[in-house]
């Protein structure tokens, strides 16, 4: 009798210490991937970075849940995310050549601007730069400014050219700069709100290095 009850009480013990030594690992794991975003339907598990989708279908759903633990602390900009600018180029050209009247579109993402040069037969020049626009500001993080023009046969190499360079290359700011005057001499569409211009640009955000664009081409 005796033995059947320190038989029964020993299993109690290990029980009871395998349920805490589980919940004490999934206290530890959930502590440990809380930096880490997850892209899981249930809100009540952990799971490391790669429990990910590697198929890379285009029709499956994107999904990441975060939350105020995962910054840890951090300040994290707009900037600091990882863009693909190369695939944002691309598609914003797509999406635009599906835009009635517009034939062809060169698209430049830069790390703060979008440069979209198109061909066009379309009378309302300025109805058709502000769908070309849009387009390419539905697509980019709202930070980003966009400047159009229809000036495709005069543009399109320049904005081509910048295409193996970087945002750390000598005299850039510049030359994008220069760029974009030219390109502000085609239609720009339609003002964005009350607070921004019509490439989205803060009408009183004296912090953007090119806020003194339109001026300039205002008094040219």
């Amino acid at each position: 009798m005796k033995k059947t009850i320190i038989t029964i009480g020993l299993s109690s013990i290990i029980a009871l210490t395998g349920c805490t030594d589980k919940e004490a690992d999934q206290r530890l794991g959930a502590k440990n991937n809380a930096g880490n975003p997850t892209n899981v339907n249930n809100p009540t598990q952990y799971y490391d970075e790669d429990y990910r989708n590697n198929d890379n279908k285009s029709d499956d759903f994107g999904f990441t849940r975060t939350n105020s633990a995962t910054i840890d602390g951090r300040n994290i900009s707009n900037k600091d995310a990882s863009i693909d600018r190369e695939q944002l180029s691309d598609v914003i050209s797509k999406l635009s050549v599906q835009i009635p009247n517009v034939n062809d579109a060169a698209t430049l993402v830069t790390d703060e601007e979008v440069l979209v040069v198109y061909d066009t037969n379309a009378k309302d020049r300025t109805e058709t730069a502000d769908q070309v626009k849009r387009t390419a500001m539905s697509v980019v993080p709202r930070y980003y400014h966009v400047y159009v023009s229809d000036d495709y046969q005069t543009l399109a190499q320049d904005v081509e050219n910048f295409s193996t360079l970087k945002s750390g290359s000598k005299g850039i700011d510049y030359t994008i700069e220069q760029t974009i005057k030219r390109m502000l001499k085609s239609p720009q569409g339609y003002k964005m709100s009350d607070e921004e211009n019509e490439n989205g640009e803060m009408v009183n955000d004296k912090r953007d290095h090119h806020d003194n664009i339109h001026q300039k081409m205002d008094n040219r």
